[in-house]
């Protein structure tokens, strides 16, 4: 079951990414449609994301209860439904709607994917599959906004949501023949479905929480660099809908190649060193992007090339952070390993969708926002992780399984 686990989980991984990026480069065009500005044009990034964090502590007990095949299942329906609202939508607030929908049933195939992993996976083995798992997810920004510029250059920005439905189709016939139950029979699962006793053990383990945050932190960069490079570099560089894509999926090739890089690394220094290694990326990524709007080009493509570079090295410290990072938050809840990912997502999406929100509220411009988040939060974390008081919230644990 190990060895064919792994596709599957796969093609249901792909359903979050897809949701957000295969429409980027159709953003501006979005705007003017609905008449509405790039803030809350934005805003359809940000609600998928906070939607598919809440919604982890709803859908959460429900795998643990009632095992993650039928979440699964349930979540995929969920997903081709409000594909078709979003692809239907005439008025604004419909299409945010659609989004909050398609970011609940988001979560529930990755609250799947995610439990799984923990279900049949040492840790030590987890932090691999991890991050191959987010090696697929890496792969989509390097192919999807430039499908969906296609689509949308031939068709029009509605064909995207049309060609999510069509993706959530094909993954639901390929998980429902193939995917196995993969829930621990010593699963808690009994009592009442949401209480606050289930989540307790989970929200006061420091060691949870620090690299619970650490998942956020990257989660944060990379939506604010998401949502604000095609207002950016196509409504205010000029650039076409295409040379994004294609700038897009360049950075998006350095996480593919740092996303399966990543388990070599892990296993040669670990996974604390490893989580280090990720958040100095972060930060020398935020110095270099503020460095050179400074002393860069200020238009045209050159200036383009400006924004999108400092971003690679964001994208191989987000690739080397999810996985030993997913892995040392999860490790001590085998027996509860819905309700631990549910309230990591809950964390992760939540919170980053958050301080992007409260950033695109502010007059920032793009660069310095996007530095700001990734940098200031990785000067917290490695500060945390350099004071000896704060030890016991991130050194090595040994796993309870």
């Amino acid at each position: 079951m190990r060895r064919n686990l792994l596709p599957i989980l796969m093609s249901m991984v792909v359903l979050s990414p897809l949701a957000i990026d295969i429409y980027l480069p159709s953003m501006p065009a979005m705007a003017a449609e609905f008449s509405v500005s790039a803030s809350q044009i934005q805003s359809t990034l940000v609600l998928f994301l906070f939607a598919m964090g809440t919604g982890q502590l709803l859908i959460g007990p429900l795998a643990d209860r009632y095992g993650r095949r039928p979440v699964a299942l349930g979540g995929i329906i969920l997903y081709a439904a409000s594909s078709i609202l979003a692809a239907v939508a005439v008025e604004f607030h419909w299409l945010q709607l659609a989004r909050v929908l398609q970011g609940l049933a988001a979560c529930s195939t990755s609250i799947v994917v995610f439990s799984a992993v923990r279900d049949c996976f040492s840790p030590k083995e987890g932090a691999r599959y991890y991050s191959y798992l987010n090696g697929m997810i890496c792969v989509i920004p390097a192919l999807a906004p430039t499908l969906g510029g296609l689509l949308a250059l031939q068709f029009g920005w509605r064909s995207t949501f049309v060609f999510m439905t069509l993706y959530a189709i094909l993954v639901l016939i390929f998980v429902g023949y193939r995917l196995p139950e993969t829930r621990p029979q010593n699963t808690v699962s009994s009592g009442p479905l949401y209480r606050w006793a289930r989540y307790k053990p989970v929200i006061v383990e420091t060691h949870f929480l620090f690299y619970a945050f650490a998942c956020m932190a990257g989660m944060a960069a990379i939506l604010s660099y998401v949502s604000y490079a095609p207002v950016w570099l196509i409504e205010h560089l000029g650039v076409s809908e295409l040379t994004f894509s294609g700038l897009f999926g360049l950075n998006a090739v350095v996480n593919i190649i740092g996303c399966f890089a990543a388990p070599v690394v892990i296993k040669k220094l670990g996974n604390r060193p490893t989580v280090i290694l990720a958040l100095i990326f972060m930060l020398v990524a935020a110095a270099t992007e503020v460095l050179v709007q400074i002393f860069g080009p200020q238009s045209g493509l050159a200036a383009a090339f400006s924004f999108m570079l400092p971003m690679m090295l964001l994208c191989v410290g987000f690739a080397l952070l999810l996985g030993p990072a997913t892995s040392m938050a999860l490790s001590a809840f085998g027996e509860r390993a819905g309700t631990a990912t549910a309230m990591l997502g809950f964390i992760q999406m939540s919170g980053a969708s958050l301080l992007t929100a409260l950033v695109q509220q502010t007059t920032i411009p793009a660069p310095y926002a996007v530095a700001l988040i990734m940098g200031g939060l990785a000067i917290i974390l490695l500060a945390m992780m350099a004071m000896s008081r704060f030890d016991h919230w991130h050194q090595e644990q040994h796993a309870h399984e």
